[in-house]
């Protein structure tokens, strides 16, 4: 489970440190893809497998089932984390992401997101009082 905010910084070749909390369910190995809001998305290796079948069930007859799958699929990079705990972010990731220095790594249950920080506090901004007020459409009954 991938929970917390963390904030590490791009290195100049283009590296991320991992929160340590979280390298021994990535040392397995990890998928680095892009998500959506412009930030990445971590997954290890056999969840990004489970959630990889079921896009892959989806009709491809669908226009937007394939533009999905297609830009899903070639967006993604397999990384394993080396003795320092530092994936590198290929280039074409850091583009979509708009990553340089100041990240942010945030849990979210199943997998990590990389945000580039200001577009992170941004985000966090623009969405804080929906969050508020979307408590009993996502989860009624749970508070």
């Amino acid at each position: 489970m991938f929970l917390g905010t963390h904030h590490p910084k791009l290195d100049d070749k283009g590296r991320l440190t991992l929160p340590a909390k979280f390298r021994d369910a990535l040392a397995g190995g990890l998928m680095v893809t892009k998500g959506q809001d412009h930030c990445l998305y971590v997954f290890p290796r056999d969840e990004f497998e489970q959630m990889a079948r079921k896009v892959a069930e989806a009709p491809f007859t669908n226009e937007a089932v394939r533009a999905y799958q297609r830009y899903l699929f070639a967006g993604t990079d397999e990384q394993r984390p080396d003795g320092q705990g530092r994936i590198a972010i290929a280039p074409e990731l850091r583009r979509y992401a708009g990553l340089n220095k100041e990240c942010v790594v945030v849990g979210a249950m199943t997998r990590l997101e990389i945000w580039q920080a200001d577009r992170w506090q941004s985000y966090l901004e623009e969405n804080e009082e929906g969050y508020a007020q979307a408590r009993e459409e996502v989860l009624p009954g749970v508070f």
